[in-house]
């Protein structure tokens, strides 16, 4: 599944009085047609999209489907594949900010409303990048409630990775063939000198919390203590356990410049550049969940040479297919996003309009050299590689195909696993409760 995605972040920053929406700042809710015409031109299939959430959802089950209802009835019509993403580091005002206990049954709420006005729609990420959003906006300080402490982004994590799941399950009584792509940053911390060994070891456990919660994969005893010192209660980490969908998920991991860190004795970090690289942490976050792999984003900043882009696209592929001949079973890569963005040179700290040249086309709309490297890319690989492997493909339904007998039968098929699956954990709930 190649694929780009259109970037759809929305936090608040400064003590919330303003929001950041990459949508408006890269000025796709004036050009969403051309926008999905390039997709088109580039060859793809498969778009990360979503509706902004603070202008969908407007209040406890109130939604405002305006723009999503012509935005996706374009998407069907051009039958480009979308894989949702509900939640992009942000929430409504209404809904204040992760640290609201409420958000992931009004986001599961509104999963399953989202999913009921478009029943054709499969591939679904909830919450994008939910240990960034957590650390971001709940322990750097940086977005949302701009929290700084162990306990606010505990509290950030539980909140986020819960209404992930529970959206999942919701998402899954409406459409029980959905397949959920998690884009998850993954990271590795190397220490700097002998001293910085233990910092470095609780970080590289700390980074496995959201997808660990998520997938009902139970943590190591340090970080149990670490959650529990930090407010989840035995409860809260149970929930996790007892309502894994890791069987209906696909890994999707992403991958930048500044996913490698060096840590110091004191436990102070900073961007250590390509180190291991993708094929490496890959296999690390494979070998702890056993899922087909997608890489779901990445980029690098046009640089003076104008080439540096297209250099960064060819490493990263090499990489994918290093990982896919070692045997990781691995079904997609993205370059996110199809356009520049504005402000992420400061991971959108500061307002300050800038562009960031990341894209596949300018925010003119004209394609970048890194573009016209990929599509390239599409042509060449597309067709080889299910070829070299007629095993290794995801089970998707496209838009054009959602009413044929097929897919029909299929939705058929997976509600019976689903309701056997249900039944199945009842029973375990039952005896374990005897």
């Amino acid at each position: 599944m190649f694929a780009t995605g259109i970037e759809n972040s929305i936090p608040k920053i400064k003590g919330g009085r303003i929001r950041v929406d990459q949508m408006e700042s890269c000025g796709h809710y004036r050009y969403w047609r051309k926008d999905f015409e390039l997709v088109e031109e580039l060859g793809l299939r498969f778009l990360r999209y979503g509706p902004p959430l603070y202008t969908t959802l407007t209040g406890p089950d109130r939604y405002d489907w305006e723009f999503a209802d012509i935005t996706f009835a374009e998407l069907k019509r051009r039958d480009i594949i979308p894989i949702v993403d509900l939640c992009h580091f942000g929430v409504p005002d209404w809904l204040g900010d992760f640290q609201n206990p409420d958000f992931p049954e009004l986001f599961a709420r509104y999963a399953a409303a989202f999913a009921r006005r478009f029943p054709w729609v499969q591939l679904y990420t909830p919450v994008n990048e939910m240990f960034i959003c957590a650390l971001f906006s709940a322990k750097y300080g940086w977005w949302n409630e701009e929290g700084t402490s162990d306990q606010t982004f505990v509290t950030a994590l539980k909140h986020i990775v819960k209404a992930n799941v529970r959206a999942m399950q919701e998402i899954l009584k409406v459409r029980a063939d959905a397949i959920f792509i998690q884009s998850e940053s993954s990271e590795y911390f190397h220490a700097e000198n002998p001293a910085a060994i233990k910092p470095a070891e609780i970080e590289n456990s700390r980074r496995f919390l959201s997808l660990d919660l998520n997938y009902g994969h139970r943590v190591d005893s340090e970080m149990y203590e670490y959650l529990v010192d930090n407010g989840m209660t035995r409860d809260e980490y149970h929930f996790f356990l007892g309502n894994s969908l890791h069987h209906h998920c696909i890994l999707g991991n992403d991958y930048y410049w500044t996913n490698e860190h060096r840590i110091s004795e004191t436990g102070e970090t900073r961007a250590s550049g390509e180190i291991f690289g993708y094929s490496e942490i890959t296999r690390q976050y494979y070998s702890r969940y056993r899922l087909p792999v997608m890489h779901t984003e990445t980029n690098i900043a046009e640089g003076p040479n104008g080439d540096e882009a297209v250099n960064w696209l060819w490493k990263e592929w090499a990489n994918v297919l290093r990982v896919r001949n070692d045997g990781v079973p691995t079904v997609g890569f993205t370059w996110y996003s199809l356009t520049d963005q504005i402000d992420w040179d400061n991971a959108l700290r500061e307002k300050r309009d800038r562009v960031h040249p990341v894209g596949l086309y300018d925010l003119n709309r004209d394609i970048r050299p890194v573009g016209i490297s990929y599509r390239q890319l599409i042509a060449d690989w597309g067709e080889v590689l299910p070829t070299q492997s007629v095993c290794l493909t995801v089970p998707v339904v496209p838009p054009s195909e959602h009413e044929q007998g097929s897919a029909q039968r299929q939705r058929a098929d997976a509600r019976h696993l689903r309701a056997v699956e249900l039944d199945a954990n009842e029973r375990g709930e039952a005896s374990a409760s005897r």
